[in-house]
């Protein structure tokens, strides 16, 4: 069940950020059936033993989705790449741009290929490979 938070954020946004963040929510609560969801730091994220996994938010370029540990996943269309951590992201305009299939390997990557988030602070802002 998608967390109702994730819903009403959902619910606030135009109409094809909607649908994309619908179609999102639902693949993702899916696929990580044991994650924790709430909304952090005002966009929609998704935890696995309070390790940020995945989360997404409406930019000026569209729709992102996010994956803290992305850029080891070895995926060329996850090619936004963040400059200090291990993030890679993508930009969705309309639902029917996103694959569920390469959407599902995403998540299935997010799930074995964690970097650790959760202790960024205690450890002074260096990441250790979890997993």
């Amino acid at each position: 069940m998608i967390n109702p938070a994730i819903q009403h954020y959902n619910s606030e946004q135009l109409p094809a950020d909607k649908a994309i963040f619908d179609l999102l929510a639902q693949i993702i609560t899916n696929e990580l059936a044991e994650a924790e969801s709430k909304i952090w730091h005002a966009h929609p994220v998704w935890f696995l033993d309070g390790n940020p996994i995945v989360g997404y938010s409406k930019q000026k370029k569209g729709a992102r989705l996010m994956f803290w540990s992305g850029a080891d996943f070895d995926e060329c269309l996850l090619n936004v790449r963040g400059d200090k951590f291990k993030d890679a992201s993508i930009f969705f305009n309309q639902a029917s741009e996103i694959n569920t299939i390469d959407l599902i390997r995403w998540l299935q990557k997010a799930r074995d290929i964690q970097w650790d988030y959760k202790n960024i602070v205690k450890r002074k802002g260096q990441l250790e490979r979890l997993k």
